[in-house]
Parts: C-alpha cells; structure tokens; sequence
C-alpha cells in the first residue's frame, strides 16, 4: 500500500471538494440553500422555533408539498430539527441546529441585500430592456 504526504492529502482533499465540480457533494449542496424556499425557511426560523402552519402563513406563496418537502431536506442536512410533542392534536415545531443559525446568518445577509437594493435592480432592468 503507497504512502501518501499531508501536502499529497491536503491536495486530494482540495480537489473533492470543489464546489465547481458538478458531482462534488459541495456542488449539491450550494444547489440546495440556493434555493428560494430554503432561504426563506432558514431565515423565518432564525428568529426561533415555528409550527409548520406559522411557517405557511409567514412564507407568501410557499405550497404545502414545497414546504413539507423543504423541511425534510433541511432536517436530512441538519439545519433544522424537528420536535413532536404528543397532544391532540399532535404538535410539531421547527427550530433550527447550531448548523442552521450559522447558515441564517449568510442567508438572512442576501435576503437583507434583495431588500436594500430591490429599486436599483429593477432601475438596472428597465434600462436593459429599454436597450434591448
């Protein structure tokens, strides 16, 4: 069996995880908090733990399949845990892991920015459009 350096590991561990890769685990994972409901959830969850009902209603537009599929995802990737509480009926909360508030924060920063600068996005696109 061949030896290997640490500068040799290092480098190995470099190239697998190279979010520029498609098939990089890294890669699939930028695709996943990239996406729209993702962010909002995390950043509805970051000011505590909500039930999946004050998730719907806080979320504009969010389906019911979206939401519920969202949620699992973000649980399988141990951003959000979920708590059931026996009760009738059955209560369910979402809170997010130690994992998923360091995430809010970047993701709350980008959802801050789209609000800041919403105005000069839509200036810049009417100039395009005009142009076009």
């Amino acid at each position: 069996m061949a030896t290997t350096t640490a500068a040799q590991r290092r480098e190995q561990a470099r190239v697998e995880y190279d979010a520029f890769i498609k098939n990089c685990p890294t890669n699939q994972l930028l695709t996943r908090i990239s996406d729209k409901w993702v962010s909002l959830v995390v950043c509805a969850l970051a000011g505590g733990p909500m039930r999946y009902s004050d998730l719907g209603r806080r979320i504009a537009g969010v389906s019911p399949k979206m939401l519920t599929q969202t949620l699992r995802s973000l649980e399988r990737d141990g951003i959000l845990a979920r708590t059931v509480t026996p009760s009738v009926p059955v209560r369910v909360d979402y809170e997010l892991t130690p994992l998923g508030h360091s995430l809010s924060c970047l993701l709350s920063a980008v959802k801050d920015w789209a609000e800041l600068h919403i105005e000069e996005v839509n200036e810049a696109r009417g100039r395009y459009d005009e142009a076009s």
